[in-house]
């Protein structure tokens, strides 16, 4: 389509809403009835040819043939589209029997909304069009709506024709008609900076990612592939691909078939999605509203190409309940099968934190790839993340998990970064992942890391957030970096700032690593003292608002019903004091046999104060074996959490007592050989796993280990985690041992570690002169202010 008939159209349609709506809705709300009209006008012209056919078909199935409903197939043969409207209004019959009587157009339009088949009354209602036209027919404005729209100057039909000044206007293909669609959204998204990219990508954004997952392969591409978006706001990114697919790689000898899949959680941007698939032809029932997270729409499906740009930093809370039992994944999108450090296979959590979803349809994209038995070529994805894709989430997390899985099944290819401020909404720093399942042998095993942040043109203009965009050569540059699969070193300038693209290739283990937690024995010494033993009167969760409770009403804390009686005064003690009460805490605070057993506690410990003494023990070992000896000579009954607390509050750490004894154990030849391969180490290396030799044949003693001195190290996956340990730990810590039980795999990207540049500190003499230079200005500036001061004060005086 001409540039300049497609500019002068969007300008026509753009002048409308200042011409008829200035005084009925704000500004930002024109596109509300511009968008919805633009779309009921072009399916109006796509039906008027065939309006008698429906209307014929319609009234044969009713009158002639006596049916309740109408059958759809034969009226859709009739449209010949997969829509028909049954009324007998078009828009310009609407218009050209209006009086200035606003109630009866109205009346008239609303039967003409009506007749429309299922999928467009869908449309209407996501649009909300009934309440729109009701109050521009309030407004008085309808008519002037309906005039504009079905204007001689205005051509938004499939045919050619004339103005009534005799200049031909171009006939308005589908792909035309989506261009007008899509310039109109752009138009309105920057017009209105705080919805601008919500559900719109950047075009350039859109058309450097086509270049990424389709010039590889562009050889191959077949007549009939499939694309998906599961986040596809106002379906630009499907349109567009569509129409890379058509106007870079057209077949010459056969037809392609392109079909598009989408699904929208907003109700508007849905609408808009849906039409523009009718506008252009394509199926709109593959086309679907909700949320992709909660319900897997396309789920006996697989694709051959996904680009998405999903919400990322969004909360995923409400969904969870469709996700998770519990603890529990029950969506299988979102369950891994991943090996432990023993090789033994797992079925992994691989959902994110609720705080942000954008991994979700990460995984929702990988589980719909159509496989390599399926397609020759597989499946190719490309999808727009924030920085926290790549590196949140601790080994064995969620996010970790899903990153692990992706990289060591080998379908990460290439991740570029992105300008900043590059996007609409968004001003942070963003990424392209680049995933294929059927990589080329000179990229197996391997994951480029792309640097394009440097490359950019200003705007001359803010849109929203959005201040640069890519240039066409810009585009060309990073596709062809991609396509070579090489290492680009980071060049600077003459200030040794970086400048242009860079790109490295890793191995894939390159961004894995071992996670083990270090541990070291709990020395303790222990006392029953009585400052120790009265802790134990307040839980550790409520101590505050506990230990003023009893210090203001002392045992009468313990009667019952008396704390219930003050509740009034607890809580607003606690407002006054911003100590924060969740439903369980204040049931548990106002619990008399909380109280109660909390004091039951308190006196056990004096009981048992009186049996073992208040000397100070530096061996916990053997004040344990005391304080066990005094519970069975006075046969207490104490739980094992309680024994717990008390012996807790009264010991502490020392570095200069005993270490405690977790327990002493005899290994039999099996259990200690097993032990030995699960370690992979020799009998005498056993005490940096936490297993000393008591001895006595077989025979180990282990210890507890200290919570507050506990640590985790991560090591590289190409490292020995226990070669590590000796190399990094054992030097600085001799009592240090190896938790192997703990041992988790993480993996994380960071591309601000491969690709800092240093920039290196300017000499000492330099910087000197630069502050000696600043002094000088400064003095003369203050200088010259204190003489025109005197010079005033002199010439006041005189």
């Amino acid at each position: 389509m001409d540039h300049s008939v497609h500019n002068k159209l969007v300008s026509f349609i753009w002048n409308i809403a200042d011409d008829c709506l200035r005084d009925v809705y704000v500004r930002g709300k024109y596109r509300d009835v511009i968008l919805p009209m633009v779309v009921l006008r072009r399916l109006d012209t796509l039906l008027e040819p065939s309006k008698q056919a429906v209307l014929d078909e319609a009234k044969f199935q009713l009158e002639d043939m006596n049916e309740v409903e109408l059958d759809e197939e034969p009226l859709r043969q009739a449209s010949g589209y997969v829509f028909y409207n049954t009324s007998k209004w078009t828009l310009r019959s609407l218009y050209n029997t209006a009086t200035n009587n606003q109630q009866i157009l109205l009346a008239n339009f609303e039967d003409y909304l009506n007749g429309f088949s299922d999928n467009v009354k869908e449309i209407i209602e996501c649009f909300e069009l009934k309440q729109k036209i009701r109050h521009m027919a309030g407004k008085e404005v309808l008519l002037d709506v309906v005039e504009k729209f079905v204007s001689p100057y205005l051509n938004l039909t499939p045919e050619e024709k004339n103005d009534p000044d005799g200049i031909k206007m171009p006939a308005l293909t589908n792909l035309g008609m989506g261009y007008v669609f899509e310039e109109l959204i752009r138009k309105f998204n920057e017009e209105n900076n705080e919805e601008a990219g919500e559900h719109f990508t950047p075009r350039e954004v859109i058309e450097l990612m086509t270049h990424l997952v389709f010039d590889p392969i562009k050889d191959e591409l077949p007549n009939v592939m499939t694309v998906y978006d599961p986040a596809c706001g106002s379906g630009g990114m499907l349109t567009e691909t569509q129409n890379f697919i058509e106007e870079k790689y057209p077949v010459t000898t056969s037809s392609r078939d392109i079909y598009l899949y989408g699904k929208e959680v907003n109700d508007e941007t849905y609408a808009i999605c849906k039409s523009d698939m009718m506008i252009r032809g394509n199926n709109p029932e593959n086309i679907k509203v909700g949320s992709t997270l909660s319900t897997d729409e396309f789920a006996g499906q697989r694709f051959d190409f996904m680009l998405s740009n999903p919400p990322y930093g969004k909360s995923w809370a409400s969904e969870q309940k469709f996700i998770k039992d519990g603890k529990d994944v029950v969506d299988h999108r979102f369950q891994v099968k991943l090996k432990d450090y023993w090789d033994e296979e797992n079925t992994e959590d691989a959902t994110p934190r609720s705080s942000d979803g954008q991994l979700l349809f990460l995984m929702e994209m990988v589980t719909k790839m159509k496989s390599t038995k399926d397609s020759p070529l597989g499946a190719r994805i490309a999808s727009v993340h924030n920085g926290s894709s790549l590196f949140t989430g601790d080994a064995g997390g969620g996010e970790s998990n899903i990153r692990r899985y992706i990289i060591e099944n080998d379908m990460l290819e290439a991740i570029v970064q992105l300008p900043n401020n590059l996007f609409y909404n968004t001003g942070i720093t963003t990424y392209i992942w680049l995933l294929n399942n059927n990589k080329p042998d000179s990229r197996k095993g391997q994951v480029q890391l792309i640097d394009a942040s440097l490359l950019f043109k200003k705007l001359r203009k803010n849109l929203g957030e959005k201040n640069c965009e890519f240039t066409p050569n810009h585009i060309e540059e990073i596709t062809r970096t991609y396509l070579d699969a090489a290492t680009i070193e980071r060049v600077t300038d003459a200030q040794n700032n970086p400048v242009g693209i860079a790109a490295q290739v890793f191995d894939n283990d390159d961004f894995g690593y071992f996670k083990v937690t270090v541990e070291r024995p709990d020395r303790r010494k222990a006392q029953f003292r009585d400052d120790l033993i009265e802790t134990l009167r307040f839980d550790k969760s409520l101590r505050e608002v506990m230990a003023h409770l009893y210090a203001e009403h002392q045992e009468q804390v313990y009667d019952k019903g008396f704390l219930k009686s003050q509740e009034k005064e607890i809580l607003n003690w606690c407002e006054e004091n911003d100590t924060s009460l969740n439903t369980k805490a204040k049931t548990k605070l106002l619990s008399t046999a909380t109280w109660v057993g909390l004091k039951e506690l308190v006196d056990t410990a004096y009981l048992l104060k009186q049996e073992v003494g208040t000397e100070e023990y530096r061996d916990f070992n053997l004040f344990r074996k005391d304080v066990d000896g005094a519970i069975k000579a006075n046969k207490l009954k104490l739980k094992a959490p309680e024994k717990n607390a008390i012996l807790n509050a009264v010991s502490w750490y020392d570095e200069t007592a005993e270490k405690v004894i977790k327990k002493v154990t005899k290994l039999t030849a099996s259990k200690l050989e097993e032990l030995l391969e699960r370690c992979e180490c020799k009998v005498e290396d056993l005490p940096d796993f936490g297993y000393y030799p008591t001895g006595r044949a077989n025979e180990f003693t282990t210890y507890e280990s200290s919570s507050d001195l506990r640590d985790a190290e991560s090591i590289p996956l190409k490292h020995s985690i226990y070669q590590y340990f000796l190399d990094e730990v054992r030097p600085h810590v001799k009592e240090a041992w190896l938790n192997i039980d703990s041992v988790k795999i993480g993996y994380e990207l960071s591309f601000n570690k491969h690709f800092y540049c240093h920039k290196p500190l300017r000499d000492l003499d330099v910087v000197a002169g630069d502050i000696i230079q600043l002094e000088q200005k400064a003095e003369g500036l203050i200088a010259e202010i204190l003489g025109v001061m005197v010079a005033k004060v002199q010439g006041k005086s005189a």
